[in-house]
């Protein structure tokens, strides 16, 4: 994993990915994160970064530092704002699963007139492509669109997703979301599709479209996730 001083503060990237890794247990409740050493290993960061990142998360309530067993995690459900957003994850995640999210490709996209995306999101968006694999195997195709000033072009030159979370970009925008509006359907893989998730192509999928709005009302991101439910039911929790 590469971080960079373009990207902020180094040691809030590696704070950013190992709360990542928690919430979409890759590092488990109950279980230990790696030693600081191996994070100064993978992250090519000073023993000082790392200290200061498991620091937050500590203070944050996520893990516990125990002097001779190591850093402990304590809780895998987000405490921020907009944890709403990742409930569906959460749910996998308190069942024992592992999520992990694959970068596929960014890139600047000219909008077609006419479109609903070029009615609400303007003539240019950012689209992002990514791959969940649950447990290892390919789980969720998704594409998102999101208005193009939440993501500056010298911030897509430098490199990547400025981190893991697509909702912490848009939490670091100062952008506070009110409605997730999601519809759903039944769709056949498309090659693209199908190669990414390990299919036929033409297997029945099911397809979120997922509309998100900010306070204001604004469209600020549009999602089509291709979800491969033979390997996992998507779930919902509703509370009472």
């Amino acid at each position: 994993m590469t971080i960079t001083r373009k990207k902020g503060p180094l040691y809030l990237q590696v704070k950013k990915i190992v709360k990542d890794r928690i919430l979409h247990g890759v590092y488990p409740l109950g279980g230990h994160i790696p030693p600081e050493p191996q994070l100064e290993k993978e992250f090519n960061v000073s023993k000082m970064t790392v200290r200061n990142a498991i620091r937050e998360l500590a203070e944050e309530g996520y893990v516990e530092k125990k002097s001779g067993i190591g850093t402990i995690v304590l809780t895998n459900m987000s405490v921020s704002r907009l944890s709403k957003g990742k409930r569906f994850t959460e749910l996998l995640v308190e069942e024992g699963h592992r999520l992990e999210k694959r970068l596929i490709s960014t890139a600047r996209e000219n909008l077609e007139p006419g479109t609903e995306l070029h009615g609400q999101l303007g003539p240019e968006a950012i689209r992002i492509e990514r791959l969940y694999v649950l447990n290892d195997r390919p789980y969720i195709h998704i594409l998102h669109y999101l208005a193009a000033d939440v993501w500056s072009k010298a911030e897509q030159e430098a490199g990547g997703l400025p981190f893991e979370s697509l909702y912490d970009l848009l939490e670091e925008q100062d952008i506070v979301l009110d409605n997730f509006r999601d519809a759903f359907s039944v769709g056949a893989a498309s090659a693209e599709t199908a190669k990414l998730l390990g299919v036929p192509a033409g297997t029945p999928l099911l397809v979120r479209l997922r509309r998100t709005h900010d306070v204001a009302g604004r469209l600020v991101e549009y999602s089509i996730g291709y979800y491969q439910t033979g390997l996992q039911p998507y779930l919902v929790s509703y509370d009472t």
